[in-house]
């Protein structure tokens, strides 16, 4: 990537660095043609000259051929600060060392074009390619909580003296998850847009986490479906870091447990301070993942081969993304017997309320 820079520099600095670079190489072979001969300086030179082809556009490479062909013939073939030739040898290689040169360059340069070529279609395709996971991926999670709204509301519309409230009862709860759902995958998309943009910029400051861990749970409120369990630790500082940001890390680390495991089963959720770190870890009793998928959960668009629908395959991938924003680090690992353990650890400093009130 650095040697990409060197091409975006204004042409003339470009010139001028090709002429010094040449120059200061004549100069050093100058000093040692004595040892090496000049037909080691010529090897010197054209090795420069690739070099340069390398770094530079087109005009100044082919400068730097032509001046470092002058140069050698000038100050090191016999006879030295002239440009005749005595040999008819010498001539064929002055002839050769200027052909070389040039082909050399322009090859370089046209073996460079190439090359970006090739990346800026692989660049393309890879764009597309995401394009198509993400259509793919959210048309279905997009679409189908806005069918069950439109649904419902046409059911309330056009059946509203006929239904009975137990009814429309249940067509509100439907409006509400699928609405919940819309809301949760369209944020996604957001924090993903963050995240991609550069932008995210952590706020720390103070923050309760057992505090935090109950909002959180509160929020998600699955009913009946699953058990989540926290005991909060009366004991726990307060940690200083981004709330708002650890609150979407443990949202989705949550919702992705309740999401993949069978109904009945248990959410854990444990807060601990370690080393001027805070640690929290979810872990469930589902079924896990496969060793070998471990390595990809958090991938943008990935999700499992036969993962349940209701998700867009960006949650986990922003929970990497937010707890890496604050210098942290997210592991997973599976139970034994069965389940799997998120463990999200984020550098913080702590102070207990005492503290905090006397500075």
């Amino acid at each position: 990537m650095r040697l990409l820079r060197t091409r975006k520099l204004p042409l003339a600095a470009q010139y001028i660095l090709s002429i010094t670079a040449v120059l200061a190489v004549s100069s050093v072979c100058f000093s040692a043609s004595g040892i090496i001969g000049y037909r080691v300086v010529a090897l010197v030179l054209m090795m420069t000259v690739s070099v340069i082809a390398m770094l530079f556009d087109i005009f100044p490479v082919l400068l730097s051929a032509v001046l470092s062909a002058v140069i050698w013939n000038f100050f090191f073939i016999p006879p030295l600060y002239t440009f005749h030739i005595n040999n008819a040898e010498d001539i064929l290689m002055f002839l050769l060392y200027f052909l070389i040169a040039f082909v050399n360059a322009a090859l370089t340069v046209k073996i460079r074009e190439a090359e970006k070529r090739n990346r800026d279609r692989e660049e393309k395709e890879n764009i597309i390619k995401l394009y198509n996971t993400l259509l793919n991926s959210l048309s279905h999670e997009l679409r189908t909580p806005i069918s069950t709204i439109l649904g419902a509301v046409d059911t309330l519309k056009e059946s509203r003296d006929n239904l009975s409230g137990e009814n429309k009862a249940v067509l509100l709860s439907e409006i509400d998850t699928a609405a919940l759902r819309l809301n949760r995958q369209v944020g996604n998309l957001l924090n993903m847009s963050r995240l991609e943009s550069g932008m995210l910029k952590p706020k720390p400051d103070w923050c309760d986490v057992n505090e935090l861990i109950h909002n959180v749970i509160q929020k998600i409120n699955p009913g009946n479906t699953h058990h989540i369990i926290f005991l909060p630790d009366g004991k726990l500082p307060l940690f200083r870091l981004d709330g708002g940001l650890l609150e979407q890390v443990l949202h989705n680390l949550i919702h992705n447990a309740i999401l993949h495991t069978q109904s009945g089963t248990r959410v854990s959720i444990k807060a601990l301070h370690a080393a001027n770190a805070c640690l929290i870890s979810v872990s469930d009793d589902g079924p896990g993942f496969p060793e070998n998928e471990i390595p990809r959960v958090f991938e943008k668009f990935y999700r499992l081969p036969g993962a349940v629908s209701g998700g867009s395959g960006l949650g986990l991938s922003i929970v990497k993304g937010f707890t890496e924003a604050q210098g942290g680090r997210v592991n997973l690992v599976n139970n034994e017997p069965g389940g799997a353990l998120f463990s999200v650890e984020i550098p913080a400093d702590s102070s207990y309320i005492t503290n905090l009130k006397n500075e």
